[in-house]
């Protein structure tokens, strides 16, 4: 239920909120990661990553028109299987969300320590005492746009996210017409220097999938839409199909306007704290260095912005469905919004500051967990598809019966390829959070709320298929970065695929009919036919 959120957002608004989730410091960054694990075959890195993405967000578009929630990614296992399935869930997305702001700022202060050196150590890789506090402010402005209410974050967030286009956008047709060195694709090791695994890497770890995740900010504010019917599904497919043609002709553009003599020890070793700026000061395009620079802190900050809105829905979505303290779920009447959630979300993006100096550091288990989070969406729209067959679909998903189990495996392949060193850590994180819901729900009754018996028991597969995915990872070849090489490449892969296929339809079986997702749909009948949507 979305009651007290103010409705303000316009299909432009959903479209820059996707759009400004998926520019941020991915495209600062990302080509240089990704050129590092996969040489000239980063490209197809990217267009994997955009073609994984799109799929989910097929997903998503109809689950988005059809139920439109703030903090969806926290709903919609709540409504097709119950409490366990989406705690865990929504647990795992707090986790991913709530790091971003972090991760971006470390972006902004890594870019503007070409202005201020004492932001960041070139030695270390890390942000120095001063760059964590003023990330730290940083992050403090992120609050302050989000605390004004979900309208004023709207008219900063689109603003932002024209000048976050315009600049790659530009870079692109700049960097093609100013003489760069297209032998790089077939020099120092081949197109594919690594080979499919550096490329399956690359999509998992280096910021591929990390920077095309910010998709679904427009489903996660869904509930504060004029008419989310139409326009949440509209905003997610436009903003893919921008994020895929921009990245992957950034990467192209990247790749060839590497001076030969940087490429002398190999892609592995290609080293640039600010890529993109550096790159065009070797281009004798110094005063778009300049503007880089500039960018670098808009990009990565307006993303940051984005981000903790949607960990302040989740926040909310995860009390709303008795998970959390109910406080978190109070909206305030003035401003629209969760204030307590977004103060929380606010602290627990500092703390992800401390263990975390790094952009790197936090890139891959971001991109796993939300990864995690995005698998729910293609088992959820097949139980609806099962248990609400009359519900209203503004968009109708052709071929879900082969989309959304592929979507599954995909999503379950990029987790395996991230790898166990952050797969195993993304998992303690998740079973610290199961074992604290079990805690407070027998303490704190009047709060949260108990999982009953059939919520127990159509949770049970997901929690199997974390530890087959942790074991996976374990096992796994060590082409993809894993420890004991027990199922080599490429068939840990096919293993990985085929056990997945499994788990969905196992996913799909354990979904019921729950009464909160009938509660839900009359809501919205009801709202509809109020006129309000």
């Amino acid at each position: 239920m979305n009651a007290g959120f103010k409705k303000d957002l316009s299909l432009l608004d959903l479209i820059m909120a996707s759009l400004g989730g998926i520019i941020g410091s991915g495209w600062l960054f990302g080509a240089l990661y990704a050129a590092q694990d996969a040489g000239p075959a980063s490209i197809v890195s990217w267009i994997i990553g955009g073609i994984a993405v799109l799929l989910i967000g097929l997903v998503y578009a109809e689950l988005g028109g059809m139920l439109p929630e703030s903090g969806s990614i926290a709903r919609y296992p709540h409504y097709s299987h119950g409490h366990v399935t989406s705690f865990i869930m929504g647990w795992a997305a707090w986790i991913a969300y709530s790091s971003v702001p972090a991760v971006e700022a470390e972006g902004v202060m890594q870019y503007a320590s070409h202005w201020l050196p004492g932001l960041w150590n070139a030695q270390t890789s890390l942000l120095t005492s001063m760059g964590l506090l003023l990330a730290a402010i940083l992050m403090f402005g992120f609050f302050l746009v989000n605390y004004f209410g979900v309208r004023y974050f709207a008219k900063v967030n689109t603003s932002i996210t024209f000048v976050k286009f315009i600049m790659p956008a530009a870079t692109i047709i700049i960097f093609l017409f100013s003489g760069l060195h297209w032998g790089n694709f077939s020099q120092v090791g081949g197109f594919s220097p690594e080979g499919t695994s550096g490329i399956l890497v690359a999509v998992a770890t280096s910021g591929v999938i990390f920077a095309y995740l910010g998709f679904r900010q427009a489903v996660d504010l869904s509930g504060e839409a004029r008419n989310p019917q139409r326009d949440v599904p509209l905003a997610l497919l436009i903003s893919i199909f921008i994020g895929i043609g921009l990245y992957v002709l950034l990467q192209l553009v990247f790749i060839a306007g590497i001076a030969p003599k940087d490429l002398m020890k190999g892609w592995p070793s290609l080293s640039f704290n600010a890529p993109f700026a550096q790159l065009a000061v070797s281009l004798n395009l110094g005063w778009l260095a300049v503007l880089l620079y500039a960018d670098a802190i808009i990009s990565p900050a307006g993303t940051g912005n984005v981000y903790i809105a949607s960990t302040t829905r989740v926040l909310y979505a995860l009390a709303n469905n008795g998970y959390f303290p109910k406080p978190l779920a109070k909206i305030d009447a003035k401003t629209g919004i969760p204030v307590i959630s977004l103060v929380t979300a606010f602290v627990l993006g500092l703390i992800f500051l401390l263990p975390f100096p790094s952009w790197q550091s936090l890139v891959g288990l971001v991109s796993s967990a939300t990864v995690f989070t995005y698998i729910i969406g293609p088992v959820s729209l097949a139980v609806f598809r099962k248990t609400t067959p009359t519900a209203q679909r503004p968009y109708r998903l052709k071929g879900s019966s082969i989309i959304a189990p592929l979507a599954f495996v995909i999503g379950s392949l990029i987790i395996y390829w991230t790898g166990w060193a952050t797969d195993s850590k993304l998992l303690v994180a998740i079973l610290i959070g199961v074992i604290l819901y079990a805690i407070f729900s027998l303490i704190m009754p009047d709060h949260i709320r108990r999982p009953d018996g059939q919520s127990m028991k159509a949770g049970i597969w997901l929690i199997i298929y974390l530890l087959a995915m942790l074991a996976f990872t374990y096992a796994g070849s060590t082409k993809l970065g894993e420890l004991q090489n027990w199922i080599h490449y490429p068939w840990d892969m096919v293993t990985v695929a085929i056990v997945s296929f499994g788990f969905y339809y196992w996913g799909v079986h354990s979904g019921y009919h729950t009464a909160d997702v009938e509660e839900a749909l009359e809501n919205i009948e009801q709202t509809k036919q109020a006129g309000a949507i």
